[in-house]
């Protein structure tokens, strides 16, 4: 009985042993199959993946948008030397237009504007910017929104491949807030649609689109209309005719803005908003002839989260 006990016993010490070889040689032969060789080998893979790229404050970002706009009107103008990278952009915070946003005041005129020798041939129209500069901040950049007596100044952009890129990825590429003022590639970029959507943040600190935000005001609905977008080749003038609250709905998945009759029977619905909120401008009437833009921005109140403000302008010169 003994002797079968201690035969039973070394059977389960040599199953067990085989078990443990089994183990490990499968581990090997996994590894050679897929190309692994240890947890060295594993180690540099990760470490040759690309880290994270830092994020700018928003501070930053916002002082980054205002150098940049500054060094491309200036470079349109021939003032500076050719080139310009994004890190250059950044030094300019120590600029007193970069340093009065960092406070979050406006620019003094809105536009950034700098001075220069308007007697040059070659000096451009007011507003004028070198989009090849900003080309080197960012590719996706392809055009540049101002809306007079706000702090809305900034460039436009659409990602080639994800429409909501821009939502959560900043204008150097990080990932967060405060996003970039872009559009989807549902629209054009020759603002030749019938409605061009353009899309920005609500900021607390009071940037991107947050300042769209005064239009529900009626007193500067009535005295600021204005929204100009600057293109590479041409610079397009809207007047603004509407600011109201809407429901959250895809714009440009609800409605076939190609199709006349549908445009035309959206832009009747906007003048027959009876909310008190709404501020609707009659004259210049707009039809299914014209072509707009909407830009839309989040509600700042949690019971208003599933609305959307939109500010609407009709195109008026080019």
């Amino acid at each position: 009985m003994k002797k079968e006990k201690k035969q039973l016993i070394v059977k389960l010490i040599i199953s067990a042993a085989g078990l443990v070889a089994v183990f490990f040689l499968g581990k090997g032969i996994s590894r050679l199959m897929y190309g692994g060789s240890g947890e060295k080998e594993e180690q540099q893979a990760e470490e040759s993946l690309p880290l994270p790229k830092a994020a700018l404050t928003e501070e930053e970002l916002e002082a980054l948008f205002r150098t940049a706009k500054v060094n491309a009107q200036a470079r349109a103008a021939g003032e500076t030397e050719e080139g310009g990278t994004a890190g250059e952009a950044v030094k300019g915070t120590e600029d007193s237009d970069a340093a009065s946003q960092e406070k979050g005041e406006p620019d003094g005129e809105g536009t950034g504007d700098t001075e220069g020798d308007t007697g040059e041939e070659n000096t451009p129209e007011a507003g004028e910017i070198d989009f090849d500069y900003l080309k080197t901040l960012n590719e996706d950049i392809y055009a540049w929104i101002t809306v007079p007596g706000t702090v809305i100044d900034y460039p436009i952009l659409q990602h080639p491949t994800d429409d909501a890129y821009y939502l959560n990825h900043n204008l150097d590429g990080s990932y967060g807030y405060p996003g970039c003022i872009y559009t989807e590639s549902l629209n054009t970029k020759d603002f030749q649609d019938p409605n061009t959507v353009i899309y920005g943040h609500n900021m607390k600190a009071g940037t991107m689109f947050a300042e769209l935000h005064k239009f529900e005001d009626g007193d500067f609905f009535d005295t600021h209309d204005e929204v100009i977008i600057y293109l590479p080749e041409k610079t397009l003038h809207y007047q603004i005719f509407a600011a109201h609250v809407y429901d959250d709905r895809h714009l440009l998945y609800s409605f076939d803005f190609q199709d006349r009759e549908i445009y035309g029977a959206y832009l009747q619905s906007i003048y027959d908003i009876r909310d008190m909120r709404a501020n609707i401008r009659k004259e210049p009437e707009v039809t299914e002839e014209d072509k707009i833009i909407t830009l839309v921005t989040c509600m700042p109140s949690e019971a208003d989260a599933d609305k959307r403000l939109l500010v609407q302008a009709v195109l008026t010169a080019e």
